[in-house]
């Protein structure tokens, strides 16, 4: 994911970092394909105003763990958020959000 393009909250370039059938778990809900995730990403950026700020990397059991800073227009902010990326092709195949 484009750290740069998300804090721009530029959707065109951050959804173009995802597989056509890619899939994002976030708040006990799960987004498939383009449309769907273009949706999640309009509504979490009207909603909380997000900033990321990546805090470390790991590589752990054929994912890619980041933990993310957040922060913006919700309670609690800043609050720290283990992204786990699966990539495939040089693209993001799944992104699992967890605290």
């Amino acid at each position: 994911m484009n750290i740069d393009a998300s804090n721009a909250h530029d959707v065109k370039s951050t959804l173009a970092c995802f597989t056509d059938d890619g899939v994002v778990r976030d708040e006990n809900e799960t987004h498939r394909g383009q449309i769907d995730i273009e949706h999640w990403l309009l509504t979490t950026i009207k909603k909380c105003k997000f900033q990321f700020k990546a805090l470390s990397s790991q590589e752990r059991d054929n994912e890619t763990v980041v933990s993310i800073e957040v922060s913006g227009a919700f309670p609690s902010s800043p609050i720290s958020l283990d992204y786990h990326f699966n990539i495939t092709n040089d693209k993001i195949s799944s992104l699992m959000i967890d605290s």
